[in-house]
């Protein structure tokens, strides 16, 4: 593919775990599941996003395995793969062999599966430490990773003498400041998405379907060789605008209405995060237009504040602040409402629910919390919004932001001023 990762990349991210954990220590990565989708099928699959960064594996049933002696300078690094066969190669296609995942990740201790209880067993009876994570997702989304459990519990009364660590903390201080190789991916993928949204600005009109346009997205996204969706598409028309994860897609696009889009690219695992909202009509009502610039204008008050010592705690409650003044301009909350108001249910919650960022990565929404200090080379979402479900539209604007001194819009060539939106849409009544 033409933005694959070479393995010097994978390699230095492996040195720096090394470096992180403790001397004689053990660290297991397993790769995701596959989830059924119905009978004998799956649903697409998609890696763990951290067996990928310590990897470049892509393929299912992978695991890592990694060894830090007492002597800070003795590594050894294992991958196992799935054993081909002929059956397999003709019912599901190609799959790594020995020297093709050894050249993806750098790792040149390449093994089949069924070697690797042995190998880690051998490994554990010299080990005091074992990291793994114990989410399987940073973010908190909690399952039970069926595999590992499995095989976790018929090793553990071999492996009791082992202290054991949550990894998760360790992968997400090394994931938070992107490296130029992945802030070059991520600007890719948010450069794919702002051409196709040029397109869709063409594309729109009154009548045509919320499915259309999600598929000028995909069509979009797949002429530029991105891999996938970051995440599942939102096109939302008229009320829909309101419906925070809508993406049931299906209705039509009446004249008048506002549409609003939150899509993504996804490129080598890495995300674009992008929200528009559009007149279906090619033109805002002058409501419409009055509460578009007030979100554009929180929107651009935050986006300055996303520099080193922050936090999107701090970003959170300063927005907070900026959206309940622009409601008292728009008349939709008053002074007294704010006198009144409930301390767990202030008066803007009614017209702005979400937060107005979120880390970006090899997730959309990426490792790390609402409390992590801001650093240089982070990359942060701004979304601020505001949903007037009464008036039938809700109106939210995105762009990707890396943290520095002098915040940089890594969304700057897409456009976002009403204005400029209106002119590159035309009048289509």
């Amino acid at each position: 593919m033409l933005d694959n990762l070479d393995n010097k990349f994978f390699v230095n991210n492996r040195q720096n775990l090394f470096s992180e954990i403790l001397p004689d220590s053990l660290v297991i990565l397993f790769s995701a599941e596959q989830f059924p989708k119905n009978g004998d099928q799956y649903f697409k699959y998609r890696q763990n996003s951290d067996t990928f960064y310590y990897s470049g594996f892509k393929q299912e049933d992978t695991t890592i395995l990694l060894y830090k002696g007492k002597n800070t300078k003795n590594f050894e690094e294992f991958a196992f793969i799935i054993e081909p066969n002929q059956k397999m190669i003709t019912w599901i296609g190609h799959k790594y062999s020995k020297a093709e995942a050894s050249k993806i990740s750098g790792i040149t201790n390449i093994e089949f599966l069924e070697k690797f209880d042995e190998i880690f067993l051998k490994l554990a009876n010299k080990t005091q430490h074992l990291y793994y994570s114990h989410k399987c997702n940073i973010r908190g989304i909690e399952y039970s990773h069926g595999k590992f459990s499995k095989w976790f519990d018929s090793v553990k009364p071999r492996i009791e003498n082992l202290e054991i660590f949550d990894l998760d903390p360790f992968s997400m201080n090394l994931r938070l400041v992107k490296s130029p190789i992945e802030r070059n991916l991520m600007q890719k993928a948010i450069d794919i998405t702002g051409k196709t949204f040029l397109e869709i600005l063409q594309f729109v009109k009154p009548n045509v379907y919320e499915y259309q346009i999600e598929a000028e997205i995909l069509r979009g996204f797949s002429t530029r060789r991105a891999h996938d969706y970051a995440y599942p598409t939102i096109v939302a028309s008229g009320k829909n605008n309101n419906i925070l994860h809508y993406n049931t897609n299906r209705n039509k696009c009446n004249a008048g209405d506002l549409l609003l889009l939150d899509f993504g690219a996804e490129l080598e695992y890495y995300a674009a995060d992008v929200s528009r909202t559009i007149p279906i009509s090619g033109k805002f009502t002058s409501r419409q237009k009055e509460v578009y610039n007030a979100v554009l204008d929180v929107h651009k008050q935050i986006k300055k504040k996303i520099v080193p010592g922050n936090t999107i705690r701090q970003l959170n409650s300063e927005a907070e602040m900026l959206i309940q003044d622009a409601l008292l301009k728009l008349k939709l909350i008053s002074r007294y409402d704010i006198a009144t108001q409930k301390e767990d249910n202030p008066a803007f919650k009614k017209y702005y629910m979400h937060g107005v960022s979120h880390f970006i990565g090899l997730d959309v929404h990426d490792v790390g919390g609402k409390d992590t200090i801001l650093q240089t080379g982070m990359i942060l979402s701004c979304e601020p919004g505001i949903y007037v479900e009464q008036e039938g539209f809700g109106i939210r604007l995105e762009n990707d932001i890396m943290v520095a001194d002098t915040p940089i819009d890594m969304c700057s060539n897409i456009p976002i001023e009403a204005d400029e939106v209106e002119e590159l849409m035309g009048d289509l009544n």
